[in-house]
């Protein structure tokens, strides 16, 4: 499952290699499904109709997990342990992290919340939370 935070590396001009040569490969290898949430997040960013038109498309392609009742019971769960613990993690990405869970998908980010849940939680993730930090620190020199 590819969060919106490693697609936005891979889809902008100014592309990160190391996280668009992954997406492509596992798109090539049919081994991505995808959530409503993040469909919301990466088409509610589009600048254009044309940007947009072609991104449904795309998404839509892909296999994707509903948020029924059972999500919604192990986003509860996830958000309610993740606090006892002291650590409060945004709702949409908790979401992803349950429908990731029910598929045992493996979530490929560049978000440091997910890495944060697979150290409490052992949800199972791909970082290039650090390739991201590199590139910026790369950038600013």
């Amino acid at each position: 499952m590819i969060d919106s935070s490693a697609w936005i590396f891979a889809l902008r001009k100014d592309f990160l290699p190391v996280v668009k040569r992954r997406i492509d490969y596992l798109l090539k290898e049919n081994s991505v499904i995808t959530t409503g949430i993040i469909k919301l997040e990466l088409l509610g960013g589009t600048r254009t109709k044309g940007e947009f038109q072609r991104l449904k498309i795309m998404l839509e392609s892909l296999d994707s997990v509903d948020t029924d009742k059972d999500i919604w019971g192990s986003c509860y769960k996830l958000a309610f342990n993740l606090r006892r613990k002291g650590i409060t993690i945004p709702y949409t990405d908790i979401v992803i992290a349950a429908c990731a869970e029910k598929t045992n998908a493996t979530i490929l980010h560049s978000d440091s919340h997910f890495d944060i849940m697979n150290k409490k939680l052992g949800i199972k993730v791909e970082s290039f939370v650090d390739n991201v930090l590199d590139n910026v620190k790369n950038t600013e020199k």
